[in-house]
């Protein structure tokens, strides 16, 4: 998948921290039954790598990535459990070379003018605007627009149905990046037809 595949997937990338890994599935199909078809699982547990090689064995119609890859070799390992794209906080020379090394789909973090360009000049032209609502939110996807013209984000931090359509409005924006459809508290009383709930209450409201 190229970046623009990956965020053309769904208008909502649920970001998610997994604690067990049989929850994996079980979530994934309760995304899949909500309407989304795309799980950005972060790395910030010992479950992210196992769910992430369970949902890429056993579920083909989802498309599965990691979060939270801090470097090159937490991009190697994510790739070597099946992720089929990667989201990462920040950017640096070492990620975007690892992305061209195994042709995965890289979606750097950015936060600053400077980020979007050192992406740019290195052929990225799909980014996520991180921490979305800290870095500038709205205002900031706006003033992009003129001199990165071409740079399409999925702003990720900060996210929430109240202002998920601020967002989605922007010429520049393709996606967001959100944990509010996909709350811990949730997962961890495995009550996935919530989850299916806020997905689809989250889709229906977008204008």
């Amino acid at each position: 998948m190229t970046a623009r595949e990956v965020m053309e997937v769904s208008p909502i990338v649920p970001v998610i921290a997994l604690e067990r890994v049989e929850d994996a599935l079980p979530l994934a199909e309760a995304l899949l039954e909500g309407g989304i078809a795309v799980m950005e699982i972060t790395l910030r547990t010992d479950a992210g790598l196992p769910s992430i090689e369970a949902i890429a064995g056993a579920m083909p119609q989802m498309h599965v990535g990691a979060g939270t890859v801090v470097n090159a070799e937490g991009f190697q390992k994510a790739v070597d459990y099946g992720s089929q794209f990667v989201f990462t906080p920040g950017i640096s020379e070492a990620l975007m070379q690892r992305s061209r090394d195994l042709d995965i789909a890289l979606i750097p973090g950015v936060g600053t003018a400077s980020e979007v360009m050192l992406a740019q000049n290195n052929g990225f032209t799909h980014c996520k605007l991180f921490p979305a609502t800290v870095a500038g939110g709205v205002d900031a996807l706006k003033a992009f627009g003129g001199p990165f013209s071409q740079m399409r984000f999925c702003p990720t931090g900060g996210v929430k149905l109240s202002n998920l359509n601020d967002f989605l409005g922007l010429e520049n924006v393709l996606c967001v990046g959100g944990s509010w459809i996909v709350p811990g508290q949730v997962i961890r009383e495995q009550r996935f037809e919530e989850i299916t709930r806020l997905c689809r209450e989250a889709l229906d409201s977008i204008v």
